[in-house]
């Protein structure tokens, strides 16, 4: 029997579904471009729950591009403290400093334009087109990639970019022109909701499902193919957590490399015992020393594996930022990697009745 996909009944049982099933999101109530492409850079390698309280708080702190194009760095990366991937937000900074010089403070409206600004890839140029601007254009992720897998049965690696291009040209031709909007954003809310990943299609519940080939074949359950990447680096790392009184010490990480520009504490690389990380702070006297949990970091090609530790001395040594309770909720970002360290330390100022 030949399998049936009928494609203007796929869009049409697509946005019928989204205008029924559509989730309530902040971004969505208000779509400006603005508001738009912020959500759109933030929702990369980032779950909507989590994104939900971070939208609001990165509006309220930069409510226009004119205002994230002057922000100061260290005041971005505190609003952004806990999202991770900070590279997203350093170059939002960049691409409004852009749109100031080129575009009168506002973002281009076309996929073109917006593809040649920083941090804009070819999915948020379409997401941004599509949704702000009601431009015809693919805006292709993982989600949208994991439903046409399955819809045409792929057997294509979706983490190519050769398969993402193919994927932009076939998508184009699904993609109504007066509902170009509400339909990428409806795929990528099957993918999130029905569409599901790790071979677990709700396939009884898609809308899709009669112009499904993968489901009529009985595929859906191991598309879409994804080769296994390159095997991350690990490395082994010491973190000290060193307090005098009701200060930490911090530093600030190279402008260049992993977690440019943000603060941490002292970070060793290797691990060591304890005679030997008394030894490296350099203080003359250690009024304490407690033995932190173990934890792992992982980011896109490394891996760190973490032994730690807080040391109490008995005056600053001479380097480094002393930073207060307060500094370090309210100027200083320190990256998601240290945030079990960090919970610690509160703790430990709660005990001494630094609070």
């Amino acid at each position: 029997m030949e399998k049936i996909h009928d494609k203007k009944r796929l869009v049409i049982n697509l946005l019928d579904w989204y205008d029924e099933h559509a989730r309530v999101l902040p971004w969505r109530e208000e779509a400006t471009p603005y508001r738009v492409w912020v959500s759109e850079i933030m929702l990369q390698q980032t779950r909507v729950e989590a994104v939900k309280p971070y939208f609001e708080r990165f509006l309220k702190a930069f409510p226009s591009i004119s205002s994230l194009a002057n922000a100061k760095d260290d005041e971005l990366s505190k609003v952004w403290e806990g999202l991770g991937y900070y590279n997203r937000v350093k170059n939002m900074k960049k691409c409004a400093q852009m749109c100031m010089e080129l575009y009168d403070g506002k973002l281009p409206s076309t996929y073109e334009q917006l593809l040649q600004l920083p941090g804009i890839g070819s999915y948020t140029a379409g997401a941004v087109a599509s949704i702000a601007f009601k431009e015809k254009a693919a805006a292709v992720d993982g989600n949208v990639l994991r439903v046409f897998s399955r819809l045409l049965v792929s057997e294509d690696d979706i983490l190519k970019e050769s398969t993402k291009k193919k994927f932009q040209k076939i998508i184009l031709d699904y993609i109504p022109e007066e509902r170009c909007d509400a339909f990428n954003q409806a795929l990528m809310e099957i993918g999130a909701l029905v569409c599901a990943p790790n071979a677990a299609p709700r396939c009884n519940i898609c809308p899709l499902a009669q112009d499904c080939i993968g489901y009529q074949n009985g595929k859906a359950h191991y598309l879409p193919i994804k080769k296994a990447k390159k095997q991350r680096r690990i490395e082994k790392r010491t973190i000290l957590v060193v307090v005098w009184k009701d200060k930490v010490l911090l530093y600030q990480r190279p402008e260049k490399g992993l977690l440019s520009k943000m603060y941490e504490f002292k970070n060793l690389e290797d691990h060591y015992l304890k005679k030997d990380i008394i030894n490296r702070i350099g203080a003359k006297h250690v009024l304490s020393y407690k033995k932190l949990k173990d934890a792992k970091h992982v980011f896109s090609h490394i891996e760190w594996h973490m032994k730690a530790c807080l040391i109490e001395v008995d005056e600053p040594i001479e380097e480094g930022i002393w930073c207060t309770k307060e500094e370090l909720e309210h100027t200083y970002a320190i990256p998601s990697a240290f945030q079990t360290y960090k919970e610690s330390l509160y703790e430990w100022w709660k005990e001494k009745s630094y609070e």
